[in-house]
């Protein structure tokens, strides 16, 4: 069957909008009124009868629809009207697009209908054996008016495929209590995820992809305001134009989140960019057109669904970005190429991603999911050495990215707190009537980058408004010293500008611990400071108090103090210092992250050490990237930048370490030009650091004698005892070379293995006594297969009937993992430690996910 053969039939609620929009003409002659702006207007088709023109030109099927006769003098009794300004808006967020193009300035509202409501239009044509069903559910009266519904609902016998789309979710319409009853299995649900939000759904914005799709997979379980969208076979909810969720339940609900790596829900559309009406229908409009497609390919209908929300995100981005068109009149509304993927476009359905979201269950477990552990299937440590040998663009092409200004990070706790305070301050700047200063907190070790991260995102939010101040608070002696700060402040809030004050080390002592605490709460929350008997307001300025003495918030104000009877002598101090009316004051704080891992829990501290690493080389070693952007370094150096435990003073311990380097000639980054070990100890643990530089060479002297040990512990595993009578030597000598070459690349191999389950191989001296570790079961079972894969590969060409590690008969299995069972004494007897990886996960929620 061809497309045009294939019928489908889109009805629903109906309306026409009265688009307005002026144009300031120059003439000659003399007539004032010519000098006066001239008003436009245009009736264009809205609601069910703009998605069934979408719907067309998406699919090229035979659309059935309703069709109403209407023009600018008559209008059908019944037929609402929106009404909408419009104006000229650059295509993206960039304002140097000179070819602007006509978006919505301002909704106007409804003409209003006398004496009847909305009125409901019959589908002309209507056709019972409809391939599809497309419905446009305004809530408008046509849910509950089934004389209305196309036939192919209401035949029982028939089940098309059915795309909802509803604008006020509600279980309580006739429509929905009759799609429950007789299409469920065949209908897909589309809400927009606005639509959601405005039914006290608490899916939150803008902050992660990762805390956006936890949230709906946590509400759609929980929340009895959408417990009956949990039954949906098929339901998908358009997060703006950057992505989308896919739920589906066929007796196991499971969700997939579909994403843009570049940008988060929202980022598309600025504020200076007007609105577009008929977003979500251009989306199911896309959908439609790849599940036709699949339809006419004999292709599933989840995956066609697959298709269809990437080509859906696609289609809808570039709707926005076409809007009406330089000239109303003149230009194609819709225009037909937003559904014809061209050579030019700025998105490209394989730019979207997905990926399954879990079910965490535990919501203070939440925060331990990743999208770039899930995502990609290499480990940390392999992601961030691909960081800096290849750089960010190449590494993380499939990995969400937050990017403020100079700043970047996939840490989507540093990114959630982030985007907050970007948030707030975009309010705050755009706030008319505000009367004191935005105030937040930041909290971090020294050399964690305080002031850089803060600044980084004030110049994406207002970069030519924003104008910076630094106060030391440690160095202040008087109390007139604060009062002169506030004068500086008040000074550039007169030149119309917006202080972005730091108070560096605010949490310093002064008169006592936290002293100067109280002579800040005036100003936050009156936006005014005391000079004698006079009183000064500061004005809009932004206050950001950045934490000298404590690293984190939490430490600040005691959350971490788990001693019930050292909290209660913490708060009373902190409560005679005001701290509680200090942070009142406060609307957000952010937890700077550095290069050094913070607890257990913070897994992707080697990737922040990665793109710090990156950055430092491009901006102070360039000359060690060569033409195809990789960065020319020692094995041994890299692992050794990025394992050691902790840098004493942060980046800057970093940087430091770059700088003493013997670089300035140099090709490649080798080991003898790293600074002495005197020098290096002022920065890391030196002796840790040389362990890690030094594990491949120590590994290659050791390699001969592991091979022996392994290769002897297979024989017992695998042979009679009784008739073993050489020692571990003679079995060695017996080898071929062949045979002892490819025992020492298994041995190589290994700490690949050991990876897969996050474990390293760390050289120890030889007065050390490497402790002998045990693999859990689930450790074991991830080795044993490893190892079987491995062995499988070497053997594929002799042998191609041998059965996968699943299919493996239960004896085989057990002597592979009793083989495993003696690599943790065959290490340590070579002094090598065979220890858990920092950044390995603990979260038993997040295995369960993954064993799933």
């Amino acid at each position: 069957m061809e497309a045009e053969n294939f019928n489908i039939v889109v009805s629903g609620d109906v309306c026409v909008n009265l688009l307005l929009w002026q144009i300031t003409n120059e003439y000659i002659n003399d007539l004032s009124w010519q000098h006066y702006p001239h008003l436009y207007d245009r009736l264009i088709e809205g609601e069910a009868l703009l998605l069934a023109e979408f719907v067309s030109l998406s699919t090229g099927a035979n659309v059935i629809s309703p069709k109403i006769d209407y023009n600018d003098e008559h209008l059908p009794e019944g037929l609402l009207t929106s009404v909408m300004q419009l104006g000229l808006f650059s295509p993206a967020s960039d304002e140097k697009y000179k070819n602007r193009v006509y978006r919505v300035k301002e909704f106007l509202g409804f003409k209003e209908l006398f004496p009847c409501g909305p009125g409901l239009f019959p589908i002309e044509h209507d056709d019972k054996n409809a391939d599809m069903v497309v419905l446009d559910d305004e809530n408008n009266g046509f849910n509950n008016d089934e004389k209305f519904w196309p036939l192919a609902l209401k035949e029982q016998d028939r089940h098309p495929i059915i795309i909802y789309k509803m604008d006020n979710p509600s279980d309580s319409t006739r429509l929905w209590k009759h799609l429950t009853q007789f299409h469920m299995e065949n209908t897909i649900v589309v809400i927009n995820g606005a639509d959601l939000r405005s039914e006290e759904v608490n899916i939150s914005e803008n902050l992660s992809w990762e805390r956006t799709a936890l949230d709906f997979v946590w509400q759609i379980k929980n929340n009895p305001r959408i417990a009956f969208l949990s039954k949906c076979s098929h339901l998908i909810v358009p997060l703006g134009l950057e992505g989308a969720i896919y739920y589906r339940n066929d007796g196991k609900a499971r969700s997939q989140l579909y994403f843009l790596t570049y940008a988060f829900e929202g980022d598309f559309i600025k504020e200076n960019q007007g609105k577009m009406y008929g977003i979500t229908s251009c989306f199911v409009a896309g959908l439609a057109k790849s599940i036709v497609s699949g339809k006419l390919k004999n292709i599933s209908l989840s995956k066609s669904i697959d298709d269809g929300i990437r080509e859906g995100i696609a289609d809808a981005q570039k709707y926005f970005a076409h809007g009406f068109g330089k000239n109303i009149v003149e230009s194609v509304f819709p225009n037909p190429s937003i559904f014809i993927e061209g050579e030019n476009d700025f998105i490209y359905k394989e730019y979207i991603q997905d990926i399954r979201v879990p079910d965490l269950g535990d919501t203070s477990c939440q925060s331990c999911w990743y999208i770039i552990k899930d995502k990609s299937s290499a480990n940390l440590a392999e992601i961030a050495y691909d960081i800096v040998k290849n750089g960010e663009e190449s590494a993380l092409k499939y990995i969400p990215i937050a990017q403020f200004g100079k700043l970047k990070t996939v840490d989507r706790d540093e990114f959630e707190a982030y985007k907050s305070i970007k948030n707030l301050m975009s309010e705050y700047i755009s706030s008319k009537n505000v009367v004191r200063p935005l105030s937040i907190a930041v909290f971090g070790t020294p050399g964690s980058g305080k002031s850089f991260g803060v600044t980084e995102v004030a110049s994406c939010v207002a970069p030519d408004l924003i104008e910076s101040l630094n106060f030391n608070l440690s160095q202040f002696e008087k109390v007139s010293d604060l009062i002169i700060s506030f004068h500086k402040i008040r000074d550039i809030s007169l030149k119309g500008k917006i202080p972005l004050v730091f108070f560096d080390e605010f949490d310093s002592n002064f008169e006592r611990k936290l002293g100067w605490l109280k002579y800040f709460l005036a100003p936050m929350q009156d936006g005014v400071f005391r000079e004698d008997n006079s009183i000064h307001p500061i004005g809009k300025a932004i206050f950001v108090f950045a934490g000298g003495t404590s690293s984190t918030f939490e430490e600040f104000c005691g959350e971490d103090i788990k001693d019930r009877t050292e909290y209660k002598e913490f708060f009373k101090e902190f409560q005679s210092a005001k701290g509680p009316d200090f942070m009142s004051r406060l609307r957000g704080y952010v937890n700077i992250l550095g290069p050094n891992q913070t607890d257990e829990g913070d897994q992707l501290f080697i990737i922040r050490r990665a793109m710090l690493l990156r950055s430092l080389l491009e901006r102070k070693a360039p000359h060690l990237i060569n033409e195809r952007q990789q960065v020319q370094i020692d094995k041994g150096v890299l692992r050794a930048l990025l394992k050691v435990s902790m840098y004493k003073h942060e980046s800057r311990s970093m940087e430091a370490i770059l700088e003493m380097s013997r670089l300035s000639n140099a090709k490649k980054w080798e080991q003898s030009y790293l600074p002495s070990r005197d020098q290096l100890k002022l920065h890391v643990d030196e002796d840790e650091f040389f362990r890690y530089l030094m594990k491949d060479e120590f590994f290659n002297e050791k390699i001969d004698q592991l091979s022996r040990a392994l290769n002897y512990s297979r024989i017992m595993i695998y042979n009679d005892r009784d008739q073993i009578v050489m020692k571990p030597d003679e079995y060695w000598k017996n080898l071929s070379e062949e045979q002892k070459d490819s025992t020492r690349d298994y041995v190589r191999h290994i700490p690949d293995m050991l990876y897969k389950v996050y474990y390293d191989l760390i050289s120890m001296s030889e007065s050390e006594k490497p402790k002998i570790i045990g693999f859990t079961e689930k450790e074991l079972n991830i080795l044993g297969k490893c190892e079987y894969e491995y062995r499988l590969s070497e053997k594929r060409n002799a042998n191609s009937s041998m059965v996968s590690w699943d299919e493996l008969e239960k004896d085989k299995k057990d002597k592979i993992i009793e083989y495993i069972k003696c690599w943790p004494r065959i290490f340590a007897d070579a002094n090598f430690k065979i220890e858990r990886l920092k950044f390995a996960c603990y979260c038993e929620a997040q295995l369960k996910f993954i064993d799933q």
